[in-house]
């Protein structure tokens, strides 16, 4: 039984007449998690874990939400429907689906170490599974997250030592509040770009316990700023508005930094293989665990990494184009379009 179709507007329950991300609008929508390849505006009604609606308010303003607990059921036409953690952001969920004793997970975007912020990854037992392939090669082993954060700190130790205000571009959700939140005992203040300020504030006002940071504005006197640690999305770097900071040093945190050289090719100081995404261990061992006889790959190296899983037993293993995974932290940075007009948007391309 194929429960979930894949068609050009998304993921789509005909059973049950509902889309999982769809990127194009649709009556139904139920949605992984809060950043831009997985949710869209124009929707007429949408489902999602509760602490991900503060985030589609601030990016989508308002609409139809409905939110559930993770566990909790929700049928809609005989389907039957729960949101499970996926450990990727705030809020992500993997979405099961069952009709007629036929289990279907989607997992949006999954990592499977406990950031402490995200929800601890659970692994769901399913007859198909729907998976991320983002890292899905061999090279991708990532170190303890404990080990990056303490030579990230290290980092900026060292930049104080020599003067220079410590630059670290981290996607606006997810990526920062995990670096903040290991960060802020290194420096009294913490100034961010705007994207970062927006979701940080959103994020404590919905109740989360997270670092306050300090806006970077036009006003802000560059004197504040000396020795100091700044979070921008990576759409920041290469433009006007880092020279503000200057002397300073760049460190990227992305999981595109575990190849070497990456950090030389996007000319930064500093290069820290830090995910919100599995890594190829943690890609097998989930599917493992699901016990599904099949899955199907998307977003991602979803030809090398479908055509393994085939070689180890999973003989229906199969890639599907999606739309989801076109964040790019490898593409030319936008320039922004001034503080608080357009800055979610922009830095919204880069997801790794």
């Amino acid at each position: 039984m194929n429960l979930i179709t894949f068609t050009d507007k998304g993921l789509f329950c005909s059973q049950g007449d509902f889309y999982i991300d769809p990127w194009k609008p649709v009556e139904k929508a139920i949605i992984t998690h809060g950043h831009s390849d997985h949710a869209y505006y124009g929707h007429q009604y949408y489902l999602c874990h509760h602490y991900t609606k503060p985030i589609l308010q601030l990016r989508l303003g308002d609409n139809n939400y409905q939110t559930v607990e993770w566990g909790e059921t929700v049928t809609m036409n005989g389907v039957k429907i729960s949101l499970h953690p996926a450990g990727h952001i705030i809020g992500s969920s993997q979405i099961r689906v069952e009709y007629n004793g036929e289990v279907w997970v989607v997992s949006g975007d999954y990592k499977t170490e406990d950031d402490g912020l995200s929800g601890k990854f659970e692994p769901v037992k399913c007859n198909t599974f729907i998976t991320e392939s983002t890292f899905g090669l061999p090279i991708y082993k990532w170190e303890p997250q404990q080990e990056i954060f303490e030579n990230i700190i290290n980092w900026i130790s060292r930049n104080k030592e020599n003067g220079k205000t410590s630059v670290l571009l981290a996607y606006s959700l997810g990526k920062a509040q995990r670096v903040l939140q290991h960060i802020q005992e290194t420096t009294q203040d913490i100034y961010a770009h705007g994207a970062i300020y927006n979701t940080q504030q959103t994020l404590i006002s919905a109740g989360w316990k997270l670092p306050e940071v300090i806006r970077v504005t036009p006003e802000t006197p560059k004197e504040l700023l000396k020795r100091t640690v700044v979070i921008a999305p990576p759409g920041a770097d290469g433009t006007s508005w880092m020279k503000k900071f200057s002397p300073y040093s760049v460190g990227v945190c992305s999981g595109w930094m575990q190849v070497r050289g990456n950090a030389r090719r996007r000319n930064v100081d500093a290069g820290f293989a830090l995910s919100d995404h599995a890594d190829w261990k943690g890609l097998l061992e989930s599917i493992k665990a699901t016990e599904a006889e099949r899955v199907f790959v998307t977003h991602g190296f979803q030809s090398a990494f479908s055509r393994y899983l085939n070689e180890e037993g999973i003989a229906m293993a199969a890639e599907v184009k999606t739309e989801y995974g076109n964040e790019d932290e490898e593409a030319p940075p936008i320039l922004p379009k001034g503080e608080g007009n357009g800055e979610d948007r922009n830095e919204e391309q880069n997801d790794l």
